[in-house]
């Protein structure tokens, strides 16, 4: 077998930069595909008659630029999405026209009215008390109100469990950054939320990606990487999985619940997509409390601009977890949580999520319609589905092809992790629209694309 040999640029100090570099570069122009297996540190080290210690620094700056990843005792293999970009947004320009069925919008044309709600709380005796600064784990009657939402997706907790943070991806960032340490490692589905990649990136925190099957993450393929690596914790999105749409059932909630006791494993768990469903499990952390956290969002439910989330955890966890507020933000606006809190206790909440189910039903069967020649996944009041593209297309083809004619989708390659390679799907918005007739637009584009083989 012919060993990988880089051709490092003549010149180029310090070496290992050098070899990071031509990993780069031969990624890019399809010479190391992804998924694809690199030499051992002293294979390489042979090959190019380099000290052990270069190859080792080169490969570990390749890790950093997101190109490779490594596992003692399994090898260092380039990334899936090594060529692709894991964020969700776009920092250009919006190309005028562009159909957005990438992005997961919570149809925001039903969200609460925000004017009158301003207009109830300018009628409080102090509105003013809400621009002061508070405890940052948020006052006690939004705390309370947090409790109260986490009841909607199943979970019984108490008002001083709770933590308000501004939105989802900062109660991650609380998580991750208050529980864990640079070069811990999270055990995540194999292909999972973007933002937690590009969070875990910017932390320094590993990612350790988990078989999955039609039911989600297999509990044995997460006994095994437990046995394997030193890991310190199991992100979940157990509800409606971000992006292939699995629930997964009770049977394996137990199971996983059981192996993070057995492991020692910290439980996160983020439902964000949960209210969109009608399925009714209840969260692998009533299964092991004392060692879960729990984010109960707002953002995909109710209204994303409101950036408000609940945090629940154990007692132990929750001075550190409040000490990551105060580090990030000091503490998540009042005027925001009271905003939150006043819908949840007085039935807004509840009914925009009922409105917003049976807005994306329709839009759900439209897609049933336009697409019912091809092969997906989807909740009947989701606000996505998961695409099973025909050969042969990638999900990264599939989605630069989009693109050109002017639909942005999200190819398979942005959720996957580390080395595991993407099957050939793509996620598909239904909320990304803000009309019905957009959304007929863009399915029927989708429905053409796939129909003219690349």
């Amino acid at each position: 077998m012919t060993i990988y040999s880089p051709a490092i640029t003549e010149g180029i100090e310090p070496l290992y930069k050098g070899l990071a570099d031509a990993i780069e570069q031969d990624i890019a122009t399809g010479r190391l595909a992804p998924g694809e297996r690199l030499p051992t540190h002293r294979d390489l080290a042979d090959e190019l008659g380099m000290n052990v210690s270069t190859i080792t620094r080169g490969y570990r700056e390749a890790e950093k630029r997101g190109l490779v990843t490594g596992t003692v005792g399994r090898g260092t293999f380039v990334t899936s999405d090594a060529t692709t970009s894991t964020s969700l947004v776009s920092f250009e320009p919006t190309t005028p026209g562009m159909l957005e069925m990438g992005l997961v919008a919570p149809l925001h044309h039903m969200d609460p009215d925000i004017t009158e709600g301003f207009r109830r709380i300018a009628r409080r005796k102090d509105p003013t008390s809400f621009m002061r600064y508070t405890d940052p784990r948020g006052l006690p009657s939004h705390r309370k109100a947090g409790a109260a939402w986490a009841t909607r997706y199943g979970l019984e907790t108490e008002a001083e469990n709770v933590i308000v943070c501004a939105g989802a991806q900062h109660a991650l960032t609380c998580c991750l950054s208050g529980l864990l340490r640079s070069g811990d490692r999270i055990a995540t589905d194999a292909l999972t939320y973007p933002g937690m990649k590009t969070l875990a990136s910017m932390l320094g925190i590993r990612l350790v990606p988990i078989e999955m099957d039609s039911d989600g993450m297999i509990p044995a393929s997460l006994d095994a990487a437990c046995r394997r690596d030193e890991i310190k914790a199991v992100y979940l999105m157990p509800g409606v999985h971000n992006p292939t749409t699995m629930t997964i059932p009770e049977s394996c909630r137990t199971e996983i619940a059981h192996l993070a006791q057995k492991h020692d494993l910290i439980i996160i768990e983020d439902d964000a997509y949960d209210l969109t469903d009608l399925t009714g499990n209840t969260p692998v952390a009533n299964r092991a409390p004392e060692r879960s956290v729990y984010i109960a969002g707002m953002s995909k439910s109710l209204a994303a601009g409101l950036r408000i989330a609940f945090l629940v955890a154990p007692r132990q966890m929750l001075k550190p977890l409040a000490q990551a507020v105060l580090n990030t933000i000091w503490m998540a606006p009042s005027l925001n949580g009271e905003l939150a809190a006043m819908w949840i206790n007085d039935g807004t909440a509840d009914q925009v999520v009922e409105n917003k189910r049976m807005a994306a039903s329709r839009r759900y069967m439209l897609a049933c319609d336009v697409l019912d020649e091809f092969r997906f996944r989807g909740k009947h009041s989701g606000f996505y589905l998961w695409l099973d593209l025909p050969e042969p297309w990638t999900g990264q083809a599939f989605e630069k092809e989009a693109q050109q004619q002017g639909i942005n989708v999200f190819g398979a390659e942005k959720f996957a992790v580390g080395e595991y390679v993407a099957p050939p799907a793509a996620r598909i918005s239904l909320t990304g629209t803000d009309t019905l007739a957009d959304l007929e637009k863009g399915l029927l584009g989708i429905r053409g694309i796939l129909n003219n083989r690349p």
